[in-house]
């Protein structure tokens, strides 16, 4: 019986290493096929990584190339808003000049009119016959009553000559913001709305 036992306790024993063996030949095969999954999905992941900082970079060339066409844009529409400006105020200038007056006598001659020393007139028309507000009443029928002049008070007329040069700035800060708003700031497609 005893060589009946050892050849059973050798079968099992053989049979135990057997499935031993192939218990470990399954965990070798199954690991290597989980190691070229996990590979491959690496590559996967690796190449998704790629495509997606590739996009990105394209995405900020796009984005930089805009960027600086706007600034561009910006740049000039500054450098032709001062021009014009330039251009209006030196007009202006030359109005002053013909009108009798420099921009340096711009401020003596508001100074001036503010004190009382000139008078700003201006030609007008006036009905002479209906003694309204300050204007006598006519007192011939000789008298002409469309040659009069309208005098402004002084602080009216310091205002009038800051009004005046005003104007110009006042023109060319608009013309300015109206092409910006025009050329830098897009308008909304269809698609977006």
């Amino acid at each position: 019986m005893n060589e009946q036992v050892a050849k059973l306790l050798g079968c099992l024993v053989l049979a135990l290493a057997l499935i031993g063996a192939g218990a470990a030949a399954a965990w070798k095969w199954q690991a290597n096929a989980y190691d070229k999954l996990l590979a491959d999905q690496g590559a996967a992941y690796q190449a998704d990584l790629s495509s997606i900082a590739a996009a990105g970079v394209e995405q900020a060339r796009q984005a930089l190339e805009q960027q600086q066409v706007a600034q561009q844009a910006l740049a000039d529409l500054d450098a032709k808003s001062t021009r014009e400006k330039a251009d209006a105020l030196a007009q202006n200038e030359l109005l002053r000049r013909l009108y009798g007056g420099s921009q340096a006598d711009n401020g003596k001659l508001r100074a001036d009119v503010a004190a009382g020393q000139r008078r700003l007139r201006i030609a007008g028309t006036c009905s002479v016959g209906t003694g309204g507000g300050n204007m006598p009443q006519a007192t011939s029928a000789t008298s002409l009553g469309d040659a009069v002049t309208v005098e402004l008070a002084p602080a009216t007329g310091r205002t009038v000559f800051d009004i005046r040069a005003g104007i110009v700035s006042d023109q060319a800060a608009l013309k300015a913001l109206q092409a910006y708003v025009k050329r830098v700031c897009p308008l909304p497609t269809q698609a977006n709305e």
